[in-house]
């Protein structure tokens, strides 16, 4: 019965890509395997999800032949990417078509961000508003607030990683992910239930999964498995994945719309 409530599953953050690709100068990560379309879509059919949403391999900047090419062939995908700010509407608009639906800022690592408010930020940002596309967000605690606004004024959606990844001792209470709720609420902001694994402190990941299912459960939250678990690989399972959110989200009717219903409608409609 479970099952069939939970039906279709969505995983709304995996990535895809092989070693031989163009490496990003300044990568946080170098891959000790592929993790090739053919792995990716046989572990979904395996787990029983149905559709997948690759998020853009950031140590792969702005290649993202290799997604492109998954996206023409597998109908169940959708896609984000890494942006080159020079690009313009007629090549996102090609992307558009394709199945990309966002782009992805990837800025948690960096020391010091690029200016959001800058021109080439604000003609993209409202580049992803016109098209109907989101951006993908990871951002420091101290940071997000200001980055989210910059989004939402040009009219954009916002999507957060892994539940905030507010990985501080203020935890529940930094401002930081008071800030992330207080956009949820205000309608434009989502985040993904993933990453668990990424938290240091012991127990923080349940207290954040916690406080996202009770403000936003029904409609502002997303299951994403994060597969291949990139800097955790062998150290993950995507069964765990499921299990631990059956254990975040109890109740079979709000799983279904964390794993269903709400990123059905967001990536595939």
């Amino acid at each position: 019965m479970t099952a069939q409530v939970d039906a279709p599953l969505v995983d709304s953050h995996l990535h895809i890509y092989t070693r031989d690709m163009p490496i990003a100068d300044g990568a946080w990560h170098h891959p000790g395997e592929d993790a090739s379309i053919e792995r990716c879509l046989a572990m979904l059919d395996a787990n029983g999800v149905t559709f997948g949403v690759i998020s853009a391999a950031s140590i792969y900047g702005t290649y993202n032949d290799y997604v492109r090419a998954a996206l023409k062939k597998h109908k169940r995908l959708r896609a984000t990417l890494m942006p080159d700010l020079d690009w313009d509407i007629r090549i996102l608009e090609q992307y558009r078509d394709e199945g990309f639906l966002g782009i992805r800022l990837l800025w948690r690592p960096k020391e010091t961000t690029p200016d959001i408010n800058s021109e080439p930020y604000r003609r993209i940002l409202r580049r992803c508003a016109d098209l109907g596309w989101h951006v993908h967000l990871t951002e420091r605690p101290e940071r997000i607030a200001h980055t989210i606004a910059a989004i939402e004024n040009a009219g954009a959606n916002v999507v957060l990683d892994h539940m905030v990844l507010i990985d501080t001792d203020e935890g529940v209470n930094d401002p930081g992910f008071k800030a992330a709720l207080a956009a949820m609420d205000r309608g434009k902001t989502w985040v993904k239930m993933s990453g668990g694994f990424r938290f240091k402190k012991p127990g923080l990941a349940d207290q954040v999964a916690r406080e996202l299912v009770a403000a936003g459960g029904w409609d502002r939250v997303m299951w994403a498995s994060d597969w291949p678990f990139a800097g955790f690989e062998h150290k993950v399972t995507y069964a765990e994945t499921l299990a631990k959110l059956a254990e975040w989200v109890p109740d079979p009717a709000m799983r279904h719309c964390i794993t269903g219903r709400t990123p059905l409608r967001f990536f595939f409609t």
